[in-house]
């Protein structure tokens, strides 16, 4: 598998897209969903990281005119502790890429109701 993102600054890119809804929705895949949440979960407490996603998922939906009803609460939240799991595994002070490289490796397939091969 190759690495989806090679510095910071891409993972940035996607956070803001999807903070600033530039990103379509179609475009906003579950690897965007993963790298969002991880970046949020390193740079934020986890009650501070819940809050900023659920608040952007609303806007995102609301923004393309998507129903509010596709979010949950409860699936954000498990999927914040998925991603826990996993990056409890890495040295903290792993750069941000090895972060969500990691995670987007580990968890990529569970959208399709399967992990992946290393996921916890």
């Amino acid at each position: 598998m190759t690495t989806p993102f090679k510095t910071d600054d891409e993972i940035r890119a996607v956070v803001d897209g999807f903070e600033q809804c530039t990103t379509g929705k179609t475009e906003f895949t579950h690897l965007s969903h993963l790298t969002v949440a991880t970046f949020y979960l390193r740079t934020s407490s986890r009650k501070q990281a819940f809050r900023k996603m659920r608040a952007g998922l609303l806007r995102f939906l609301k923004h393309h005119d998507v129903p509010l009803e596709k979010y949950s609460d409860e699936v954000t939240l498990a999927w914040f502790q998925r991603i826990q799991e996993v990056l409890a595994k890495l040295d903290s002070g792993a750069p941000l890429v090895t972060q969500v490289n990691t995670v987007i490796g580990n968890l990529a397939d569970w959208d399709r109701g399967r992990p992946a091969r290393n996921a916890p």
